[in-house]
């Protein structure tokens, strides 16, 4: 990937490792899940459609209806409930590593619709070390307990939204400016939500954290992530795009621990190590630009060093020494060489 790419990878990592914990302050303050997501679907569509019209990116959206709304379907509509009801049962953390399976969705979809984001090799490699620290997360830390099986469930299923979703960015929307077709997408998502978000409505008004989880899961979780979201599914496709849900659990368990105080299974740290490994893999083993300057810069020091060179003993100089008494009484000696020949 280039240096563009994996910019763009980081931010979103971050950016969309973010949003469980806030979800989970949400909801359990008591914001309905889909009163959760219309909201931070409004909030982003309002900045990135603002952003659009003043970029004049509008206008390129003409005869793109029915995508935006199947690809608003998969990544928004869907997913964006679920994951929030889901998380009602579930901790924050693992929530985010559950969504880690959205890559293998990416692959079993592929084989019908999309061949050139077959994984093959490493990438498959990669894709099946991820699944299987899915599945030591669910066989261990939740198995066994109907109300987080439920709430698993729902998030599987949002990651299949979160699977199709990229697929069909690819394919109909990739050539878009990202604020526009991220935006539209929003509102169309927005339009949808509404009713479920009007037919339950929170019975207290929030508190002040949920205002401010709200907040920044419209404007920062989506609206700028989202945008970084579209650039990198343009320039690297959806299969390793979505690899970003390797690593966004890397930042949902660190905030999950030391914000809320969630203590992850033997399970989920099984399953978050087969993640990592699996994100390695999965981008061809290869590191970032920036580290891989380093390291190639920390190579050509090394050569650069000069290298003490040992003599065969055959060639090596024999040395003999001479000594004598000077006319003070003391002992002197020197040393001569002579190469072997």
């Amino acid at each position: 990937m280039s240096a563009r790419a994996w910019a763009a990878f980081a931010t979103v990592s971050t950016l969309w490792g973010i949003p469980y914990l806030f979800i989970k302050i949400a909801v359990d303050d008591g914001v309905p899940p889909a009163f959760l997501a219309f909201v931070r679907v409004a909030l982003g569509a309002a900045v990135l459609m603002a952003l659009a019209w003043r970029a004049g990116a509008l206008g390129a959206l003409r005869g793109r209806g029915r995508w935006l709304a199947l690809y608003a379907l998969f990544e928004i509509v869907v997913p964006f409930p679920l994951i929030a009801a889901g998380e009602r049962h579930v901790a924050s953390s693992l929530a985010a590593i559950i969504i880690a399976a959205v890559p293998l969705f990416v692959a079993l979809l592929a084989l019908r619709f999309d061949r050139a984001e077959r994984a093959t090799g490493s990438r498959l490699v990669g894709l099946i070390v991820g699944l299987a620290g899915v599945v030591a997360l669910v066989g261990i830390d939740v198995a066994g307990r109907s109300d987080e099986l439920l709430g698993a469930a729902a998030i599987l299923i949002a990651a299949v939204g979160y699977a199709a979703g990229p697929m069909v960015f690819k394919r109909t929307l990739a050539d878009l400016d990202p604020r526009a077709a991220m935006g539209a997408s929003l509102v169309v998502a927005a339009v949808a939500l509404a009713p479920l978000a009007a037919v339950d409505p929170p019975t207290a008004v929030p508190s002040a954290d949920a205002l401010v989880a709200l907040v920044v899961l419209g404007i920062f979780c989506t609206a700028a992530a989202f945008v970084f979201f579209g650039a990198l599914i343009a320039e690297v496709g959806p299969g390793r795009a979505l690899v970003i849900t390797y690593v966004a659990p890397v930042v949902a368990v660190a905030l999950g621990v030391t914000v809320l105080g969630e203590r992850p299974g033997p399970g989920a740290v099984a399953g978050l190590l087969l993640i990592l490994a699996g994100s390695w893999l999965s981008t061809d083993g290869r590191l970032p630009p920036p580290l891989a300057a380093v390291v190639t810069r920390v190579r050509a020091r090394r050569a650069e060093r000069p290298v003490e060179r040992r003599s065969h003993p055959m060639n090596a100089p024999s040395t003999w020494t001479s000594c004598w008494t000077t006319a003070a009484g003391s002992r002197s000696c020197t040393a001569s060489a002579r190469s072997r020949r």
